[in-house]
């Protein structure tokens, strides 16, 4: 599996990156995990998500952060600095581990949680079909990275309940998928509530706390997950060569393109 840890100049770049090199994986087998973080805020509907219903649209044009869509299904989420993507391009076939949508699932997150466990010092779980989620260090003081002093809250002071820091989605073609999620570890989470609204779907063990109180940075840093998916899913030498023909075309085709990214 080739290494890409490569962040592209504008949110439509790193979303068309994410869908070129599953391209890159159909056509010619390439196996492909990449890291990236936006250097600057905007939000990323799911692939059949109602803008209207999960942004609040007011809010993200006063502050000029644009709206996007990807290629995969999910939730929509807020990307930004303090929030690392993985993306993490497989083959796939009828026999193998990843043979359906759900035994995808459960494959690699169950890794990737085995992965990211030891970092956090505490219980780590798959919550959902695809969140990665954590409880509070019993009587600890950890105060979790962030950019404001307002987000250094002590651990032992939170909900006892599962808090997300990770979510993740994928994307099928007939040789070839894409599974991608977010990883917050010194994000401002205050401004989940101030530009998505509440989500229209929830799993079950979110139970109606809004975006402040179900969701949380982990206390580790970017190159510690780096080291430790790269080291999970065996990713070591460097990707040379950018399909970045594809990635324009991407652009201009969807990615900065308001009939795709506004269509719902």
């Amino acid at each position: 599996m080739k290494l890409l840890d490569l962040t592209l100049p504008t949110p439509s770049e790193n979303l068309a990156c994410d869908e070129a090199l599953l391209d890159v994986c159909e056509e010619r087998g390439e196996e492909t995990l990449r890291f990236w973080e936006s250097p600057a805020p905007f939000v990323v509907v799911g692939y059949g998500n109602r803008v209207a219903s999960e942004v609040n649209v007011e809010e993200c044009q006063r502050r000029a952060i644009p709206i996007l869509r990807r290629c995969s299904g999910g939730g929509t989420v807020v990307q930004g600095p303090g929030c690392l993507n993985y993306n993490l391009v497989l083959r796939w076939d009828e026999t193998g581990p990843l043979a359906s949508v759900t035994a995808t699932n459960q494959f690699i997150m169950e890794r990737n949680r085995a992965a990211l466990a030891p970092l956090l010092g505490g219980e780590v779980s798959v919550q959902g079909h695809t969140d990665l989620a954590f409880r509070q260090v019993e009587s600890s003081e950890l105060r979790v990275e962030s950019r404001s002093s307002a987000l250094h809250s002590p651990l032992s002071t939170l909900n006892p309940s599962w808090l997300k820091f990770s979510g993740n989605a994928q994307r099928r073609r007939r040789r070839a998928l894409v599974f991608h999620g977010t990883i917050l570890h010194a994000f401002d989470l205050p401004l989940l509530d101030a530009l998505l609204n509440f989500p229209s779907a929830q799993p079950d063990y979110r139970a109606d706390r809004r975006h402040a109180e179900f969701v949380r940075n982990i206390p580790a840093a970017p190159g510690q997950i780096r080291t430790a998916l790269s080291a999970a899913w065996g990713a070591g030498d460097s990707c040379t060569e950018i399909p970045r023909a594809r990635i324009e075309q991407l652009c201009r085709e969807q990615y900065e393109n308001a009939a795709w990214n506004l269509r719902r």
